[in-house]
């Protein structure tokens, strides 16, 4: 009988350390109304070629708006998200908006074998809707860290380069608002286009339109490690908006992209076989269903397959139930979901741990942006 029970027991410790494995509980990194800001938003989340990770985060000074005084902030954790460092400031702009952090790692330059890290972001001196109007200034900028984002450079400005408005040699394109993703960007690992850094984008182009149709999701790219700069095409879409992309096993490029004017309640998913040059497809995925919200998307690599996995709001009307969605095809089926949590839940990122884990950071109840670990194959398994 002893040896039955003990044998049992150890069932359930071997269960329960499965499940423990499987998902841990959410940490939350960031709460409005605590430390130096009442409200953070727009998480994202990469790996340090150490494997820290890095998240980083809005932290808007005097209120939700997305307009003010904004700092992108970061917190690193060196144990795969168990603990956190204290947020610390990595980019401001004085006492208006420096926002939509999209972090990437470049492991191809020869002058960093070591690896190095760009953190792309935005600055601006007006809202959004008076950005719209022509009344501002949007500008684009990366630092970069050499230490897994312990220090990091100054700043660098390409906005002459990645987005054409009125202070550039390529004003009369007349380019207004932009974005960079928000999320993670992302660098091409296989095939011709291997080393390339790619930044999904959006602008607005022109006189404001009704339901925001002078919006165009598109990108820009490097070849040389962050020297000089092109631009994909606009993605033919009216009202194409924030945008995330991946890098696919064939090693197309593909953009998850949100559709502002929330006509069709789908994510908009554009294609491209050389590297952002140009775009073979564009069509809306009917199993991505989404409010008008930013989502995430990442190519999860194994040794035996490669994963894409979705992050989003489940829902067609309200920011709520965060769900995982995953695709054995590269995004041609999505073969299971689990949901994350059920309530308010709005933008998020993703970003792979280690081989057998994935990290999710999102915003949940419009309070808090936390981070939580999930096992692909064991929710494949379920």
């Amino acid at each position: 009988m002893k040896h039955s029970i003990l044998f049992l027991l150890s069932g359930v410790c071997l269960f329960l350390a499965c499940q423990a494995h499987k998902e841990q509980a959410s940490v939350v990194l960031f709460e409005n109304g605590t430390g130096n800001y009442n409200c953070y938003r727009i998480p994202a989340i990469v790996k340090a070629p150490d494997g820290s990770l890095l998240a980083f985060a809005e932290g808007r000074l005097e209120n939700c708006g997305d307009f003010g005084n904004v700092d992108i902030l970061l917190r690193r954790s060196e144990d795969g998200g168990k603990n956190w460092s204290g947020m610390e400031v990595v980019a401001d702009f004085g006492v208006l908006q420096a926002g939509n952090p999209a972090p990437v790692v470049d492991y191809f330059d020869p002058d960093y074998p070591q690896g190095r890290i760009f953190l792309f972001y935005n600055t601006g001196d007006v809202s959004e809707q008076d950005m719209r109007l022509g009344k501002g200034t949007r500008e684009v900028h990366y630092i970069t860290s050499v230490d897994q984002g312990k220090t990091w450079s100054k700043p660098t400005n390409i906005t002459e380069e990645v987005h054409f408005n009125t202070t550039t040699t390529k004003g009369h394109l007349d380019w207004r608002t932009h974005a960079s993703t928000p999320g993670h960007a992302l660098q091409f690992k296989r095939g011709a286009y291997q080393g390339r850094i790619y930044i999904p984008a959006n602008h607005s182009t022109g006189e404001p339109q009704d339901g925001f149709n002078e919006y165009r999701a598109y990108g820009f790219y490097s070849d040389d490690h962050g020297k000089t700069w092109s631009v994909s095409p606009d993605i033919d879409v009216p009202s194409s908006n924030e945008a995330i992309g991946t890098e696919l096993p064939n090693g197309d490029l593909m953009l998850n992209i949100r559709e502002q004017n929330g006509k069709t309640k789908q994510r908009l998913v554009a294609l491209s076989s050389d590297g952002g040059a140009s775009w073979k497809e564009t069509y809306f995925d009917p199993s991505l269903i989404t409010p008008v919200c930013q989502s995430s998307i990442l190519l999860f690599e194994q040794k035996s397959q490669s994963l894409l996995i979705y992050s989003g709001p489940n829902s067609t009307d309200k920011r709520e139930k965060m769900t995982l969605k995953f695709s054995l095809d590269g995004g041609k089926s999505w073969v299971k979901e689990k949901e994350v949590y059920e309530g308010g839940a709005a933008y998020s990122d993703l970003v792979q741990v280690d081989e057998e884990q994935v990290g999710l950071f999102y915003e949940k109840e419009f309070k808090q942006l936390v981070y939580q670990v999930f096992t692909p194959k064991a929710i494949l398994s379920e």
